[in-house]
């Protein structure tokens, strides 16, 4: 029986890395025995375009009935003058909540070709291997009541509400904890418990959570001194689980360590390891349509795709080591290209990765 895998490309540069990822999915199909189906839809504001709306009800009655989501970015500034729930981020954030996405995994790994890409001395990246686990579907992201209102002096206010319960805490909790028993048996739990009471209790459900794991290693580290170990010493980290929001901007801290947020993908899962795959960059308008766009991301997601949701880890495996090859080759996108390496486009990396598995 074949597994549904939707396909949604979206705004920006999201067609052209999605078609690349296609391109290996196909590849995958022909050569290698993987049985899956593929479907289109529309959402962000090729959605709006289609639709009026972000999330169009056929693109979610098929990811109702698909076993994992292929995404590529939502967003561009066409877009920025509508109205708050008309906007393409609107449609990303409904289908993770439609979905029940909770569980956001987002690996930070350095490949050693790139050590010299990163930011970082490559002393201090050499070897790192994060996964930051973020909430995805509860926080300040989601909370009620928002909005902008006008106050009675006639100033205008803007306002959203932090909120967790303690069933979301202990949800993405576990979800860690068991993450972590497969990795280094680590995990630090990252919140703001010092300032913020809603993660006072993030911290006593984590700590409760810690005695189903004795075999794995609890730490706390509240967000600010996060953000900084990350930069200082980030190989002290094994696996990171944090809210929403900590999460969405540790991620894209943690990204620059690897020399480019377009090297990171990155999984959302419901319970039953049905999820939504993407790269955690954006939909870079400034770039779309150039063929510049490094789609390793991209296809890096279809391996976790593979591995989370289309139970093949022999085939994730295959892709993993075919954007190795195409690194040992030395083919750079512009964003991690250095004197040394060749420059290539989009279309080139992905032929690239597609040769690599055929060889």
């Amino acid at each position: 029986m074949s597994n549904k895998v939707l396909v949604l490309p979206g705004d920006g540069i999201g067609p052209e890395i999605v078609g690349e990822a296609v391109k290996v999915l196909e590849c995958l199909r022909q050569d290698h025995g993987l049985r899956v189906e593929l479907e289109q839809g529309l959402i962000g504001g090729a959605g709006y375009d289609a639709a009026g709306k972000p999330l169009p009800d056929e693109t979610l009655r098929l990811a109702r009935a698909s076993d994992a989501v292929l995404l590529g970015a939502v967003g561009g500034p066409k877009y920025d003058t509508l109205d708050r729930p008309l906007r393409p981020e609107r449609g990303l954030l409904a289908i993770r909540s439609e979905l029940e996405l909770f569980g956001n995994l987002r690996p930070a790994i350095l490949y050693p070709q790139l050590a010299s890409a990163s930011s970082l001395k490559p002393d201090v990246v050499s070897g790192l291997d994060i996964l930051i686990v973020r909430e995805l579907t509860g926080g300040i992201y989601f909370g009620e009541p928002r909005g902008i209102r006008t106050l009675d002096n006639g100033e205008r206010q803007g306002y959203n509400t932090l909120v967790y319960r303690e069933s979301e805490i202990e949800r993405i909790g576990r979800l860690a904890f068991e993450t972590a028993r497969k990795r280094d048996q680590r995990l630090c739990s990252v919140d703001k418990a010092n300032v913020l009471e809603v993660t006072e209790l993030w911290r006593e459900v984590m700590t409760g959570l810690s005695a189903d794991y004795p075999d794995v290693e609890l730490s706390h580290m509240y967000v600010d001194n996060a953000a900084m170990q990350l930069v200082r010493a980030p190989k002290q980290f094994d696996v990171i689980v944090t809210t929403n929001m900590f999460g969405d901007i540790l991620s894209d801290c943690a990204a620059m360590l690897t020399g480019s947020i377009g090297m990171l993908p990155s999984a959302s899962l419901d319970k039953d390891s049905r999820g939504m795959y993407e790269p955690i960059h954006g939909s870079a308008p400034d770039i779309a349509g150039q063929g510049v766009a490094n789609p390793l991301a991209t296809i890096l997601s279809v391996a976790m795709m593979l591995r989370y949701s289309l139970n093949e880890p022999a085939l994730a495996e295959k892709v993993e080591a075919a954007v190795g090859q195409v690194l040992d080759q030395g083919l750079r996108t512009p964003d991690i290209h250095t004197p040394d390496t060749r420059k290539v486009g989009t279309v080139e990396m992905g032929d690239a990765v597609v040769a690599a598995l055929r060889s």
